[in-house]
């Protein structure tokens, strides 16, 4: 999982000792890769002797979790669907099961995340296209939407499959990850409808990506939204 790997090479570096193939963060990361999410090697896995290896419910499938820890691997598999989840989730992790405290971009993240967002407008959020799928409700993202002040116009749960016709929305963000949607691939199929390219990292992940990320996304749906009613703002005066 990106947001964990990134969590842990982020506040314990020498600890971590492997990761998916998807795990692109910090930079440079230079540890066993043992496959992805949905398929990872567990045989690699149980060659590197973790002590613990850290999973997601969303992300990785009961059966491979299991399966590691009938082989005797501890596993501790996080939940989330909301900030407040992954803040308390990443609390826990480092400061009751790695007894490292509070890492410092998990309480910078904490102070931001703090502070009220004033009224935004009715975003939509794909997260693939062929076919379309969309954050919905019970997801993480579509709480961090409602802590910027917006409201989801995809109401139903988790990841919906929806043309994009049957959505709307005043502004639609367009991440760069798990599709990675481009000035030239996704804009073009929202004619009439505003659209913003933003950072997958920042919308979707819960690591340390949190302490910038509510200035980031903020400042995508700041456009959209009038300074003096608070309302969605069109003529962006």
């Amino acid at each position: 999982m990106p947001s964990l790997t990134e969590a842990l090479a982020v506040t314990v570096p020498e600890r971590l000792v492997g990761a998916t193939d998807w795990c692109t963060h910090p930079a440079g990361l230079d540890i066993a890769r043992v496959r992805g999410t949905k398929n990872p090697d567990r045989a690699a896995i149980a060659a590197l002797t973790p002590d613990l290896v850290v999973a997601n419910q969303e992300e990785n499938r009961q059966l491979d979790v299991e399966r590691l820890r009938a082989a005797g691997i501890p596993v501790w598999v996080t939940r989330i669907e909301t900030l407040e989840q992954a803040l308390t989730s990443m609390g826990r992790l480092f400061d009751e099961v790695l007894d490292v405290g509070t890492p410092d971009w998990l309480a910078a993240a904490t102070q931001a995340w703090a502070e009220p967002a004033p009224p935004g407008p009715r975003v939509a959020v794909p997260v693939w296209r062929d076919p379309w799928m969309w954050v919905g409700a019970r997801t993480f993202t579509g709480d961090l939407l409602a802590r910027l002040g917006c409201t989801n116009a995809v109401t139903a749960e988790r990841y919906p499959k929806l043309e994009p016709a049957d959505v709307d929305a005043d502004l639609v963000l367009l991440p760069d990850e798990p599709y990675v949607f481009t000035a030239g691939d996704g804009p073009e199929a929202f004619p009439g409808t505003p659209t913003a390219l933003v950072s997958g990292r920042q919308l979707t992940w819960y690591g340390p990506s949190l302490a910038t990320a509510r200035t980031e996304l903020l400042a995508a749906v700041a456009p959209w939204t009038s300074p003096r009613t608070g309302r969605p703002g069109y003529s962006q005066l």
